[in-house]
């Protein structure tokens, strides 16, 4: 960290050059203005700034923060998850064994008295401290060094937080928890030694039936998709709790919350009706299709699905609904004839239980991207491969 990258003038110059299309590559080509900072932190920081604005506005606007490597801020919570993360949390004390920037630690302290930051990295660990200051944030202790042993030094906590990274030779494969380090499921009799809540977050990417058989005492699932696409996982495991495991689904917008919740007993208990299209049809969203809430889903919003496994519902009547709504102008038997005859040069295409993808049939079909039209490819429930032409409400 070089705090002469603090002096009033270079912050100026960075927010100058981080509010404009500045080339970053001829920026570090011409050299830095200022002697004792190399042009590389310069482009650090403009481009930390410069990704922060929409990811982390807090950050953006405030003077004095200091940007740490690019990847640090692509593996960062956003202020969105953050903020709703600290909605999890109460009491008067938390630890983040997984500190990193300290994105969630700052939103945690808004809720909670005492916040103990760990972090391996000494670098990564100053730059979260100066951040903290910074933001006014004097409630967070930093600590350099693992969390599981700086974890040793306390009695009771009211939480724990943790995020485990992927060991790098799990990089492109399916990965368990037992694959990350820490290891959670190896030091969970540890971890409720010292708190009976802890709060896990992983990516997306890993299997929940794949986590649960990992873990005990799971009370509460988060999928947490911001604009429809999911972005973690949130564990809330809690010292001997027996009841039946809730799956919230969460689809942040920028003004509106997208809910739903189901309980794992209940989806396995409920039984889906299926149906011919109707009037019509809704797409769940992001989370939703990651939760695998899918019969509870049908249950609850009284809509049928297109087929056991096409994960599309239907009704005569518009409803309120936790994803895409649409209007189901024709549906078409899935034919070369038929697609001809109905002379559509653009549209957008999903494809839900069909056996080619959304590029192999606008090529076959000539169909462009975009416009008003919306086509579905799926198969209904009595196995007949279709496409219904839509119009999104």
């Amino acid at each position: 960290m070089n705090d002469h990258i603090l002096h009033t003038e270079v912050q100026a110059y960075i927010f100058e050059k981080s509010n404009s299309n500045i080339d970053l590559t001829k920026l570090i080509l011409s050299g830095s203005p200022f002697e004792a900072i190399s042009a590389q932190e310069i482009a650090q920081q403009i481009n930390g700034r410069y990704k922060a604005k929409t990811k982390l506005p807090l950050w953006y606007d405030t003077k004095g923060i200091y940007y740490p490597p690019t990847i640090n801020l692509e593996q960062t919570s956003s202020a969105l998850t953050a903020s709703y993360k600290s909605e999890l949390v109460s009491g008067t004390s938390l630890i983040d064994l997984t500190g990193g920037l300290g994105i969630d630690d700052y939103f945690f302290s808004q809720k909670i008295a005492k916040i103990i930051h760990c972090e391996l990295n000494t670098e990564l660990s100053k730059i979260a401290n100066h951040n903290f200051k910074t933001l006014n944030a004097t409630n967070i202790e930093t600590r350099v060094g693992d969390g599981l042993e700086i974890l040793k030094d306390f009695n009771r906590l009211d939480w724990i937080y943790i995020d485990p990274s992927r060991r790098h030779e799990s990089k492109g494969k399916v990965f368990f928890l037992e694959d990350c380090l820490p290891d959670v499921p190896s030091n969970l009799d540890f971890l409720f030694s010292k708190s009976d809540h802890i709060l896990m977050k992983t990516s997306p990417l890993l299997d929940i039936n794949a986590g649960l058989k990992s873990l005990r005492f799971v009370k509460e699932i988060h999928v947490v998709a911001v604009q429809n696409e999911v972005k973690e996982l949130l564990w809330v495991i809690e010292k001997d709790d027996t009841e039946d495991t809730i799956i919230k689904t969460i689809n942040l917008q920028k003004d509106t919350r997208e809910l739903f919740s189901f309980s794992l007993k209940g989806e396995k208990d409920n039984i889906a009706n299926v149906s011919l299209p109707k009037r019509y049809l809704y797409e769940p969203n992001s989370a939703i299709m990651k939760s695998g809430g899918f019969y509870s889903l049908s249950k609850s919003y009284e809509a049928e699905k297109l087929h056991m496994h096409s994960h599309l519902y239907t009704s005569d009547n518009l409803i309120e609904f936790p994803g895409r709504r649409f209007e189901i102008i024709q549906s078409i038997p899935y034919h070369k004839k038929n697609m001809k005859a109905a002379n559509i040069t653009k549209a957008n295409i999903t494809t839900r239980n069909f056996p080619e993808t959304v590029s192999q049939l606008r090529k076959r079909f000539k169909i462009k991207d975009g416009g008003d039209i919306y086509l579905f490819f799926t198969t209904n429930c009595s196995n007949e491969k279709i496409v219904l032409v839509c119009n999104k409400q």
